[in-house]
């Protein structure tokens, strides 16, 4: 059963050594970021260095695993980059 007060996150990552996205999911985004830019993470270490552009939170995992799956499904970079592109342009305004 989950926490109530648990949140769970979707991010991309973007290398900045060839520029490509990775989308992941988890229930600690500071804990799993560390993981990615310490080269702890399988796909991620040979992408180093790396940086966060874009995380949603979520209340469920199930919740986390549909969007992160949705995202993963759209395959296309033009979705991923509008996506980062509202995502900092709201962050601005709040």
């Amino acid at each position: 059963m989950e926490n109530s007060n648990e949140k769970f996150y979707v991010y991309i990552l973007q290398s900045l050594k060839d520029f490509s996205f990775y989308i992941g999911q988890c229930d600690d985004l500071d804990r799993r970021m560390s993981k990615h830019f310490d080269g702890m993470s399988k796909y991620t270490s040979g992408k180093r260095p790396l940086r966060l552009v874009y995380f949603e939170v979520h209340d469920t995992r199930s919740e986390a695993l549909m969007r992160e799956k949705e995202m993963k499904n759209k395959k296309s970079r033009k979705f991923i980059e509008a996506l980062i592109q509202k995502w900092r342009v709201i962050r601005m305004i709040e």
